[in-house]
């Protein structure tokens, strides 16, 4: 089968595209025909060897597509149906062995195109505002990246639980799209200091959560964001990972405090990732939640859209066409 792979880690010069060998579904796993493959930043991270995997690898964790097979003891899926999964590394490929308990059927009323660009950031900002912050009326966050993939996702499911949204972007025509996705205030990190505007915004008062999948060029100022016993979410490290810091800063910011959550840890059983996937999917066909897919490439392209991605030329998801 076509896939893309890497036998060494660094730039997108190190993907390579050809011939690998076709996976077999081992007892328990479910042979998926993929159609679309997500595009994500841990992608980028285990490329670059931020994120150690064993090599030679072939990169992507997220996936639409039909089933083609199935394994063993696999009882709930059958050839032919239409099936998206996440956090399962293999899915810039033509086909991926998946263990059956990470597969999610898709509903009638999403595409394989939205269910693929859904699965990652969708249940990565669900997580986020259901449980390692659970968001009420009258809280109000600070999003990073808010016109970014998840970061725009965020920002809609926040806004849709009465939260108050204060978005940082990069550009005014990001700041656009974070405004429509239901920020009330944005910043231009580049041109303004944002951790001023989020005082000025909240009266001096600061934020009850500052979700950050930026790393290293914020995790610090973000500190300066939160109100006394506030949280500071730290998801991602799209500028670096954060540098060791003393805990004591915790607490002469006011005794707030630090959260590194995953994805994998929140999608751990059944039943949390059919509440996940669920709640995202019956959103999208409600019209409450909607997808921005930014950018579309042919699978063999894969390195074009890592360049694209780290030089934040994207405003939502990129997909690529298996």
């Amino acid at each position: 089968m076509k896939a893309i792979y890497i036998e060494q880690t660094g730039g997108p010069d190190v993907l390579r595209w050809g011939d690998r060998p076709g996976p077999e579904p081992a007892p328990g796993e479910v042979l998926v025909k993929l159609a679309v493959s997500g595009v994500n930043f841990t992608d980028l991270n285990a490329r670059s060897g931020i994120n150690k995997i064993p090599l030679p690898a072939i990169l992507g964790s997220e996936g639409a597509g039909t089933v083609e097979r199935v394994g063993a003891d696999v009882t709930s899926f059958e050839p032919g149906d239409r099936v998206a999964y996440c956090m399962v590394r293999g899915s810039y490929a033509e086909r991926a062995a998946v263990p059956a308990k990470m597969l999610v059927h898709i509903p009638d009323g999403v595409d394989f195109q939205n269910a693929a660009a859904a699965m990652l950031q969708g249940m990565t900002a669900h997580y986020l505002t259901h449980s390692t912050f659970p968001l009420k009326p009258g809280h109000t966050a600070l999003v990073h990246a808010a016109a970014g993939g998840t970061g725009r996702l965020l920002v809609q499911i926040a806004a849709m639980m009465g939260a108050r949204v204060i978005g940082t972007v990069g550009t005014a025509a990001k700041a656009e799209l974070a405004r429509e996705a239901g920020a009330r205030e944005t910043i231009l990190y580049d041109q303004q200091d944002w951790v001023a505007e989020v005082k000025r915004f909240t009266g001096g008062v600061g934020v009850d959560v500052v979700y950050d999948s930026i790393g290293k060029a914020t995790y610090l100022k973000g500190f300066e964001c939160l109100k006394p016993r506030g949280m500071m979410v730290h998801f991602g490290v799209a500028s670096g990972p954060i540098e060791p810091f003393d805990t004591r800063t915790l607490t002469a910011k006011g005794s707030i405090f630090l959260a590194r959550p995953t994805l994998a840890s929140h999608v751990s059983s059944p039943d949390e990732l059919a509440w996940r996937s669920g709640d995202i999917f019956r959103w999208i066909m409600e019209g409450k939640l909607k997808l921005r897919i930014d950018r579309e490439y042919p699978l063999a392209e894969a390195a074009h859209a890592h360049r694209d991605m780290e030089a934040r030329k994207t405003t939502g998801k990129l997909l690529l066409r298996v």
